[in-house]
């Protein structure tokens, strides 16, 4: 069982995901969750490129901890198209996002909090860290203005 200095496991599919998400833009996001009776993170959602921020908000969970990669197209003020890929950890987004609720249990944050730093190290690449316990901390305005 992985212990808290060390975090869970990540599968290698949530790598091999990645990947594909990073070079072929086969995904607009990923959810990854922790399965604590595998003792690791796998993927939980994937988000087709057509799909929205909204469609992948609605892929968060209200209550409960995850991890999430979105990948976030904008255009500058030189009016150049680029992207930007988020992580959210515990929470929500190519930028790794982190979602962890208020509400989550707080057994289930530590477990996040302890593993996201194995897990950001496992996935190469990621542009920007975001961390959220609820929604307003993660609108399209905290994208932008971290994107640039």
């Amino acid at each position: 069982m992985a212990n808290a200095t060390s975090g869970m496991a990540v599968h290698d599919d949530c790598k091999l995901k990645f990947l594909e998400l990073k070079a072929k833009r086969t995904y607009r996001f990923i959810v990854f969750k922790i399965e604590e009776e595998q003792n690791q993170v796998v993927v939980e959602k994937l988000g087709e490129p057509t799909e929205s921020y909204e469609d992948f908000c609605k892929n968060l969970p209200s209550d409960e901890c995850r991890y999430a990669v979105y990948d976030f197209d904008f255009v500058t003020e030189e009016n150049c198209q680029k992207s930007r890929i988020f992580l959210l950890p515990g929470n929500v987004i190519e930028q790794i996002h982190y979602l962890s609720p208020d509400t989550s249990k707080v057994r289930s944050k530590m477990i996040y909090a302890s593993s996201k730093d194995r897990f950001k190290r496992e996935l190469d690449g990621i542009q920007v860290e975001l961390q959220a316990t609820d929604p307003t901390e993660m609108g399209l305005d905290v994208f932008k203005s971290r994107a640039n």
